[in-house]
């Protein structure tokens, strides 16, 4: 990750074919994440629509030249982080993706808190710490949401990231539901 300026630590694309788990995982999450993908849509006053079926995405942006898979691994160590930052690979995106935990806090590390910043229009960035147990899944936002206001839905912006881990070793899995360029 340093080299590309995302903090210390090393994270792996999967290649196609995914391995059948990451396949599987990948596919069940977006059936019931279409339709909340499209409520927020709806919400922000933003055309795209997904279809219920991630095969049917998918080939939006293979037909898009996005055709490269982006469920990865992401390995940090003692001193290791992930910078605040956005998983945007192309024009089609998926407005939610989700990280499993696959190490156990205390026990494999230490430090190395999920973390979550909105940045709110006209307001202080706000940072949300995701309390994750080995195994433990956050679903969130790949760039905003909608929120409810005075006047109205508005979009927060989001980032994600990792803080610094103390000591041992996280593994964590990112299910990205859209293809990079």
């Amino acid at each position: 990750m340093g080299r590309h300026g995302f903090g210390r630590g090393e994270y792996k694309y999967f290649n196609y074919p995914l391995p059948d788990l990451v396949q599987g995982l990948r596919t069940t999450f977006f059936a019931g994440l279409a339709p909340v993908a499209n409520r927020w849509n709806a919400a922000m006053k933003i055309e795209v629509r997904y279809p219920h079926k991630h095969e049917e995405f998918l080939q939006r942006c293979h037909d898009a030249g996005q055709t490269r898979p982006t469920p990865l691994l992401l390995q940090c160590g003692k001193g290791d982080f992930n910078c605040l930052h956005q998983d945007v690979y192309g024009e089609h995106i998926f407005p939610i993706q989700v990280a499993i935990l696959l190490s156990e806090p205390q026990r494999d590390f230490t430090g190395g808190e999920f973390v979550l910043t909105e940045q709110r229009p006209r307001m202080q960035s706000r940072p949300e710490v995701v309390p994750l147990r080995q195994g433990d899944a956050v679903a969130f936002a790949v760039r905003h949401r909608p929120v409810q206001g005075t006047r109205g839905t508005y979009r927060v912006n989001l980032r994600h990231g990792v803080s610094r881990l103390r000591s041992g070793q996280r593994h964590t899995v990112g299910i990205i539901f859209h293809d990079a360029n």
